[in-house]
């Protein structure tokens, strides 16, 4: 998160600095060609008074001399113009100058010139730039025009100039744009603390821990006020569950003594009862009655069972070793064949705590409502991690299996007894948190019986 802020500020950072630098660049450029320019359009002015003196008295010596110390002290080249465009005099090789005349630069300031007007300045010069500064001077003016100065200056020197100059620019731009990005590291930092804040407790909270809080004492006011909101809310939701909880677990523990008391004294009636009509519904009121305690017994496991929150990394066959004792005694009272086969190095991500209660669940599922002979649990590794158990009873149709993990349902053939309807839904919900999923299947079929099988499947991972 803090990677793609930054990947938008950087880029931010650079153009503001180049929307300042850029500018100032330009201006540079401009202001030093400005300056070369009316150097030498001085020294073109300069010249051009000379040019007059020599043409008139017919006495060059003293302006030879001059362009040639001039092109020596500068390596401008300098030349006189006639108005036909004849070179009548000038510094350096005059060939060249005369191949000079032909460009479009020197041709265009010839012109202006040679009829007694000055050319417009030059445009900027850049230092990638190779046309050379032309520069172009009237001798005399309006109609008494006896020639042009011509000064070609080589843009190279003004070029490295310019160029020097940029880079101090860029050097001095440099100073803001490592404060811009110096600054925006902490302040993303600052901003993005709420956000990870409760990225992290967004985590915690879908994997069942309402305990965790976000820090709202940092970061921007705005998410402040919704880490605040946010540790409100889950406080709210906690509160709400932990009340749904205790009420399930205390009224079924207050309802325990007077059911207890009400079984006893439907039972005490018995001498008293002297019909047959009696008898039976005094019998029928104690079946009720037991009915209501298997009722508060269920309910008070699957609230236990309810209450698993978070995922772990458990070892299946670890938490089968604290279970094994108690489903062998289970199955030895429902006269029901007991079979394992866990290999030992299964790693997965169970529900924290709960693994054990669901394979409880599912195993006393097996054993109370199969109406078989023998109950199986088997893992089969992969990813994801599939823990079997089997029953070879009479199974449940395949309508029934898409109901059977709604809250409160009974199937029509155990309507009477023990159990709430609650936990498979409750483990259904439970693996669906931890990233797992519980699916119904066929059993051990045997003697015709499809048998019934319960699929638990886990997301696995190293120990």
């Amino acid at each position: 998160m803090l990677r793609r802020l930054l990947i938008i500020l950087i880029p931010v950072a650079f153009v503001l600095v180049g929307a300042v630098f850029v500018p100032l660049g330009v201006v540079i450029a401009q202001q030093q060609t400005q300056e070369v320019y009316v150097d030498r359009l001085g020294d073109a002015g300069r010249f051009a008074s000379l040019a007059r003196t020599a043409l008139d008295t017919d006495r060059q010596e003293a302006l030879d001399q001059e362009m040639e110390r001039y092109e020596n002290l500068y390596g401008i080249p300098t030349a006189v113009v006639a108005p036909n465009g004849e070179i009548i005099a000038g510094s350096g090789d005059v060939e060249i100058l005369r191949g000079g005349t032909d460009s479009s630069l020197v041709t265009a300031g010839l012109t202006a010139a040679l009829a007694g007007e000055r050319p417009p300045p030059p445009s900027t010069v850049w230092p990638w730039s190779e046309e050379p500064l032309v520069v172009a001077e009237p001798i005399g003016r309006d109609s008494e025009v006896a020639g042009a100065i011509v000064l070609i200056t080589p843009t190279q020197t003004l070029g490295r100039n310019i160029q020097e100059a940029w880079g101090w620019l860029g050097l001095a731009s440099s100073v803001p744009l490592a404060l811009l990005v110096l600054v925006a590291i902490p302040l993303s930092r600052w901003v993005l603390h709420p956000i990870r804040g409760l990225d992290a407790a967004t985590g915690a909270v879908a994997s069942g821990d309402l305990e965790v809080r976000v820090d709202a004492e940092r970061g921007p006011p705005e998410l402040r006020r919704l880490a605040d909101s946010f540790n409100t809310m889950v406080e709210v939701v906690r509160n709400a569950l932990e009340r749904q909880r205790a009420f399930v677990s205390e009224a079924s523990h207050q309802l325990r003594n007077p059911l207890a008391s009400l079984r006893l004294s439907v039972e005490n009636l018995a001498p008293h009862l002297r019909t047959e009509d009696a008898r039976e519904a005094h019998a029928i009121a104690v079946d009720e009655t037991t009915v209501m305690h298997r009722m508060l017994n269920s309910l008070l496991a699957a609230t236990r069972l309810e209450s698993v929150t978070g995922v772990e990394t458990v070892e299946i066959a670890e938490v089968l070793e604290t279970r094994i004792e108690r489903w062998w005694a289970l199955s030895e009272a429902h006269d029901i064949e007991m079979v394992t086969d866990v290999p030992a190095g299964v790693w997965v991500h169970a529900p924290a705590g709960g693994l054990g209660s669901i394979l409880d669940e599912l195993v006393s599922n097996a054993l109370r409502l199969s109406g078989g002979t023998r109950v199986e649990v088997r893992v089969e590794s992969g990813d994801p991690v599939e823990l079997w158990v089997l029953d070879n009873g009479n199974g449940l149709p395949e309508d029934q299996r898409e109901l059977a993990t709604n809250r409160f349902w009974r199937s029509p053939q155990h309507q009477n007894t023990e159990g709430t309807g609650l936990g498979l839904a409750i483990v259904a919900d439970l693996l669906r948190e931890a990233g797992g999923r519980l699916v119904l299947e066929d059993g051990l079929a045997e003697d015709g019986r499809p048998g019934f099988g319960v699929v638990v499947e886990l997301p696995s991972t190293g120990p």
